[in-house]
């Protein structure tokens, strides 16, 4: 089973070696990695062209944003199952792509996810929130769930028959391929025990106040487009999730 990783980049050349570090040491065999460069203006190609071969594929070229980037990856992947990894991100360990694949192939899913640690961006031992996805069951996403992208693995031919990111819908467009392929198609989903990826803290999402308003509204059209009805709860329960994340980490560490 061939896995391709790819990963999008727009001038971030001071995270992007540890990203494509925790790649590379992955002690899976058969991999492909991609790297898609949204025509950055600081160091970042120079970090790429240094892992030389190693990285199976460099696209470099202006886009639409990250999500632009992820359609570009996938389009040019050639693996079976195909995961994101964010330049700012890392896999936990080096055997997550093992993981990953055993999984699979035990249960002959179609797609497989994990848990996420956000760090802090600059001392990546501290751990300020910990995301337990949970096993999924059939209509999580009515009560505001959905796996961490960047843990979330799936076939290529998921892609195919489903479609890939709706660039139409910001920092909601993870959410929206998620929801359309689990809760709207029902793909068969897998959950893999363990952290699988630390993400620094800081996404797009939650830049701001009024980014997170906008990314509420996304939320709203991703289950519109689909023709999908949440409950009056659903999109309140989204972000609670993420206070308990916090107060439960917090509750644990003593923080």
């Amino acid at each position: 089973m061939k896995v391709s990783i790819i990963t999008t980049v727009r001038n971030g050349a001071d995270t992007l070696p540890a990203c494509i570090n925790s790649v590379l040491t992955q002690t899976y065999p058969d991999l492909e990695y991609i790297v898609v460069d949204g025509a950055s203006t600081d160091a970042t190609l120079d970090v790429v062209r240094s892992f030389g071969s190693k990285i199976a594929k460099v696209i470099s070229e202006p886009d639409r944003g990250a999500y632009d980037g992820m359609n570009k990856g996938i389009a040019a992947a050639t693996g079976d199952v195909i995961g994101i990894l964010n330049a700012d991100d890392l896999y936990a360990h080096p055997n997550v792509i093992v993981r990953v694949v055993e999984t699979l192939r035990a249960t002959g899913a179609d797609a497989a996810y994990g848990d996420l640690k956000y760090v802090d961006r600059q001392d990546m031992d501290r751990v300020v929130r910990y995301w337990r996805a949970g096993a999924y069951l059939p209509g999580r996403f009515l009560w505001g769930w959905m796996p961490p992208h960047p843990t979330f693995f799936v076939r290529r031919t998921i892609y195919h028959r489903f479609g890939t990111f709706n660039l139409n819908l910001g920092t909601a467009a993870d959410y929206e391929l998620m929801l359309r392929f689990i809760h709207k198609h029902g793909i068969h989903l897998c959950y893999v025990p363990e952290v699988l990826v630390w993400m620094r803290r800081g996404g797009m999402s939650n830049a701001s106040p009024l980014n997170w308003f906008r990314g509420h509204l996304n939320d709203r059209k991703a289950w519109r487009i689909n023709e999908l009805k949440p409950r009056f709860y659903t999109l309140l329960l989204k972000p609670a999730r993420k206070v308990v994340q916090w107060w439960i980490f917090g509750a644990e560490s003593g923080a």
